[in-house]
């Protein structure tokens, strides 16, 4: 190995300086060959909340499908953004806890997410062929909690103010906010079905700080109060236990103002789960070897 110090001493300082600069500028470009992806997702979207009974209900399952980029820092450091759009839905109806079934309340919801973070591969995916990841970031989403009424008319729930939100009775509920921050996070696998095709299958789960994808979080307001504020239909739609009709339950009346209707222990959980497929482009020339070095050429020139 040639001495530096030696060297150092028989080149011009002005030169030297270039040569350091230039060495350092064409490192990364040496040791990596950077590539973007973009692809789609297709899969499922699922809630857990205070209409679930289990964690998860996996009988309201509904579709979830999206679009994202990735790039690729390194072997294992990816950085990804994407949107996603799934549905997700609830009802006491399908419980067996005689709470819930009383209170026999549903809903359902669209949900719009944007989304950035980063993947930590585990493998080195163009050696292996697969490796398993984790993914983590922070996303911005959208909902708006609906329902049906006896003939299947949909039924918007927010407007309602169901436990009591921006009423002066109960001045401490606000309106909740239909678009907030979310903290997504899970794991994946992917697969290299080709030099510049990345299939993969991944689980996220979705942190909320809201109670009300459901719109279910406190207890019952009074009625009366309920009534003269926003009208009847608030009424019937913040306790739908007098429309049980079945042996299994009897008839019920509105509960007093106070009575438990959800609890805020929790907060609400969306998850997106399902297949992805990308297409790599970039990094250079000479075909798809996605960490090839590239040629000298390829750094930058000064002189």
């Amino acid at each position: 190995m040639p001495n530096l110090s030696l060297l150092k001493n028989h080149v011009p300082g002005a030169v030297w300086k270039s040569v350091v600069v230039i060495v350092l500028l064409c490192a990364p470009f040496t040791a990596f060959s950077q590539y973007w992806q973009a692809g789609g997702f297709l899969g499922i979207s699922n809630y857990s909340g205070d209409l679930t009974q289990k964690r998860v209900d996996m009988r309201y399952t509904r579709y979830a499908v999206g679009l994202h980029v990735k790039r690729d820092i390194n072997r294992y450091l990816t950085l990804r953004a994407g949107l996603t759009y799934g549905r997700i839905a609830g009802a006491d109806s399908t419980n067996t806890d005689t709470f819930l079934l009383r209170r026999n309340l549903s809903f359902r919801s669209p949900v719009f997410e944007a989304q950035v973070g980063v993947e930590i591969n585990f493998l080195d995916l163009d050696e292996k062929k697969i490796t398993p990841y984790i993914h983590g970031g922070v996303g911005f989403y959208s909902f708006y909690p609906t329902t049906k009424d006896a003939n299947g008319n949909t039924v918007k729930l927010r407007p309602l103010s169901t436990e009591g939100q921006g009423m002066s009775q109960y001045p401490t509920r606000k309106p909740y906010n239909i678009r907030q921050f979310s903290i997504p996070f899970g794991a994946g696998v992917k697969v290299l079905l080709r030099d510049n095709l990345v299939a993969g299958f991944e689980i996220g789960l979705r942190k909320t700080f809201t109670d009300y994808l459901d719109d279910v979080s406190l207890t019952y307001v009074d009625r009366n109060s309920l009534l003269r504020s926003r009208g009847r239909q608030a009424v019937d739609y913040a306790f739908r236990g007098d429309e049980v009709n079945g042996t299994h339950v009897s008839r019920s009346t509105y509960p007093p103002d106070g009575t438990t209707r959800g609890s805020d222990k929790y907060k609400d959980w969306y998850m997106f789960s399902g297949f992805t497929l990308s297409y790599r482009f970039g990094g250079g020339s000479g075909g798809y070897n996605h960490w090839k070095r590239q040629k000298a050429s390829q750094c930058p020139r000064f002189f």
